[in-house]
């Protein structure tokens, strides 16, 4: 059986507050988590135990010098999506760090930028019910076009805390 999560148990109830009140109040949630995905101004979309969708906004302190969303920014976003969606699901009895990350810029980027990650139930099973592992999480980060402008997979481990 799963042992508990007091993230999951958060932003449950986040989840329960009208539909328009969610993404502000998710991302607050998470900002408040994770600081630096605060300050780039990521708006947290949805956010389930087996899905993650993020937008950042084009604006001036995410973008690098073409007027567009920073590279470094997209591995944020990548990051903070299967981050977030990790942190939901691995018991507070362990500790969840980032192994790898491995981002593919295919296109020049307009816009706004989307970022969505997602679990399988058995990926899902196996953070849960796994005391030490690690696992593959892809993510698709879109433009505003709803073109695909970065493949990224980022390796997600995680240990049982020391006592």
């Amino acid at each position: 059986m799963a042992k508990s999560n007091r993230l999951s148990s958060v932003v449950s109830k986040v989840n329960k507050l009208p539909e328009g009140l969610r993404p502000w109040a998710l991302s607050k949630v998470m900002g408040k988590v994770i600081p630096f995905a605060g300050t780039s101004g990521t708006r947290v979309e949805k956010l389930t135990p087996q899905e993650c969708v993020i937008v950042m906004r084009n604006k001036k302190k995410v973008q690098n010098h073409i007027g567009s969303v920073h590279a470094a920014a997209m591995g944020l976003l990548a990051e903070s999506a299967t981050g977030f969606m990790c942190g939901m699901s691995v018991p507070d009895d362990r500790i969840i760090v980032i192994r790898s990350m491995e981002l593919e810029y295919l296109k020049r980027a307009s816009g706004d930028m989307t970022a969505v990650a997602s679990f399988s139930d058995e990926q899902l099973a196996y953070v849960k019910n796994t005391e030490k592992g690690d696992i593959q999480v892809p993510v698709k980060i879109t433009d505003a076009t709803g073109t695909e402008t970065v493949k990224a997979t980022m390796i997600w481990a995680w240990t049982p805390k020391k006592k």
